[in-house]
């Protein structure tokens, strides 16, 4: 199984981008909101998390072809495989419903916004209760996602690791699931670099001192 790609990013079309790996060159299927953060990028050397899926239907008499799916992050490949597991999402509307960050969606599952979700391309009133009801309690971590920075989509200087073990040390500090993540984006929001969750738990403490 391809895990992930690395490679000159050669084109950025509606639905997938190409990635050179010489010899060879691979068309990658990305959701709209990734295609929007890859297509100032073209020429330069991109790394995707890939997961891979057969396209067609072999019982309707159709072809079978091998297909790659690229993300950003290994945390949007995990919120993906979760997003698909829903009963009626599937991978093709799954990528259609991806046009804002994961961050974003998982918040709207989280808080049970089923109108929220209800305008996503493909997802009806029905599939977005399902949704709801099956990743509402998997979503706090999601939630949580550093945003990669500017429409060229740098990676951030903070990695998810450090903000999920934070998140993870606030709730057993006693803090509630909404009241760590609020006390999380407070310390991020100036772009201050943090190397690990314990400085990160220090300028928390020290801005709530302050």
């Amino acid at each position: 199984m391809i895990v992930s790609i690395s490679g000159k990013l050669l084109r950025v079309g509606e639905e997938s981008v190409v990635i050179e790996v010489p010899p060879f060159e691979y068309e990658v299927m990305v959701a709209d909101y990734t295609r929007r953060q890859l297509q100032n990028k073209t020429g330069q050397e991109t790394r995707l998390q890939t997961l891979e899926f057969i396209d067609g239907n072999a019982a309707q008499g159709g072809r079978l072809s091998p297909r790659l799916i690229g993300f950003l992050t290994e945390p949007e490949r995990q919120f993906f495989e979760l997003f698909c597991s829903v009963d009626g999402v599937g991978t093709k509307k799954a990528l259609r419903a991806m046009v804002r960050p994961v961050k974003e969606l998982a918040m709207l599952i989280e808080q049970q916004d089923a109108k929220g979700l209800s305008a996503l391309p493909g997802v009806g009133p029905a599939t977005s209760e399902r949704i709801i009801a099956k990743l509402r309690r998997k979503m706090p971590r999601f939630a949580l996602m550093v945003d990669r920075g500017g429409a060229a989509g740098e990676t951030p200087d903070l990695s998810t690791s450090v903000v999920t073990d934070t998140f993870d040390a606030l709730l057993a500090l006693g803090h509630s699931e909404s009241e760590a993540r609020n006390l999380i984006d407070e310390a991020v929001a100036g772009g201050k670099k943090f190397k690990d969750s314990e400085s990160l738990l220090t300028a928390i403490y020290q801005k709530r001192l302050g």
